[in-house]
């Protein structure tokens, strides 16, 4: 990956380091009315369990803006320490003290007194002594701002496309907003610049040139990315290409949940994108074959998915007993023709047998063949002998 341009400049955000060569940060964002504190505690908390090391919450209104001490209060009660985000207006910096951090969104601070409002916010976090994520988006763009890159762009010989204008505007709207902080007294090294969209192209162009023109942290994203597939693989799409060029230094997957879905998983996307790119390790991968006319039960499906429950659910305590265990890779394979070599390669891995071969399962550990699994209980007997490696392996790190 090109280091090139990750950013020089490093955010402290309530204890979590974002920039410079520290590593990509998940973040997620509630989706609860944050004047119910209990169920946005609850959210945030769940979230956090997830992995996410930053949650923002919305505040809107004078009972949100009421409910966020409190909310808090009950995330120390619950021994969750994740520094929270506010996500609100200049009417309400009250509230802001106990928050990690505020995002303004300076297409959304009014148009009358737009930098008198601006300001106002930023000085709050100034004498709170936290840090301010600029948050551009497309969808509410300071149209003062778009409007004379317009007439200036329609005026020239030959007018770019409105969609370069648009991005531009985003660019200039985040780039004179950080200045405009700057000259107010906020620390140059408390600000962190988003500039969002909810299209992959427009979103790639964005950050390369706010990367290009600045050395801020930057936080990237897909703004309402979507739902189901089409979110997760805009997003994967988007901050793929943007990661891989060392642009990003903070993530987050705008999915829209399914009805009664979790939010959770916005977290576990984001988490994959970064654990497939090699950036960071978060959960023990499980390699498992897509399957074919060799295996027409869905035994080895089955299996995988279990096994990949299994290492979810167990991470919680695995991550504190066993240092470096997110490293670890298994192998679910449903035949003998690839299913012997993606074993040796993994850690730990099992092949079991195609439709009509012999009822065998061969366990490879370490690239060699440990045992020979037979019978009905073949899941329960490998998730025993996943755990007890895990113990031999990773335990030994543990220091006595």
């Amino acid at each position: 990956m090109s280091a090139s341009r990750r950013r020089t400049v490093t955010v402290d955000v309530g204890g979590v380091p974002v920039g410079s060569g520290y590593p990509v940060v998940v973040q997620s964002m509630t989706n609860t009315d944050t004047a119910d504190s209990d169920a946005t505690a609850i959210q945030v908390a769940r979230l956090a369990h997830a992995g996410s090391e930053l949650v923002r919450v919305t505040v809107n209104n004078d009972g949100a803006a009421a409910a966020v001490p409190e909310m808090l209060r009950k995330l120390h009660d619950l021994g969750v320490g994740v520094p929270v985000i506010g996500d609100f207006h200049y009417e309400y910096p009250e509230m802001a003290k106990g928050l990690a951090k505020y995002r303004i969104n300076p297409g959304n601070v009014g148009a009358k007194r737009h930098d008198e409002n601006f300001q106002t916010i930023v000085r709050v976090a100034i004498d709170n002594d936290k840090p301010v994520r600029i948050g551009v988006n497309w969808g509410s763009l300071d149209q003062a701002l778009l409007t004379d890159l317009m007439d200036v762009n329609a005026k020239l010989p030959e007018p770019r496309e409105s969609r370069d204008v648009m991005i531009d505007a985003m660019v200039e709207s985040a780039m004179r907003s950080a200045e405009l902080a700057e000259a107010t007294g906020l620390g140059h090294d408390r600000i962190i610049l988003s500039a969002k969209v909810s299209r992959v192209r427009d979103v790639v162009d964005v950050y390369r040139i706010l990367a290009a023109r600045s050395d801020y942290p930057l936080h990237v994203g897909l703004t309402e990315a979507g739902l189901g597939m089409k979110g997760i693989v805009a997003s994967t799409a988007g901050l793929s290409i943007l990661l891989e060029e060392g642009i990003g230094d903070t993530i987050r997957v705008s999915l829209t949940p399914a009805p009664g879905g979790e939010r959770e998983e916005e977290v576990r996307v984001a988490q994959q994108v970064l654990q497939s790119m090699g950036l960071r390790s978060f959960l023990p991968q499980v390699s498992a074959c897509p399957g074919c006319g060799r295996t027409t039960s869905t035994y080895f499906q089955e299996m995988a998915e279990r096994i990949q429950g299994f290492l979810r659910d167990r991470m919680p305590e695995w991550k504190v007993r066993y240092p470096g265990v997110e490293d670890l890779t298994v192998a679910v394979m449903g035949c003998v023709v690839n299913g012997p070599g993606e074993s040796k390669h993994a850690d730990i891995g099992i092949s079991l047998p195609g439709t009509f071969e012999e009822p065998v399962a061969p366990v490879f550990i370490d690239g060699r063949l440990d045992r020979t699994l037979r019978g009905e209980g073949l899941v329960d007997e490998f998730i025993d002998v996943l755990e007890g490696y895990v113990e031999r392996r990773y335990g030994a790190a543990v220091p006595a």
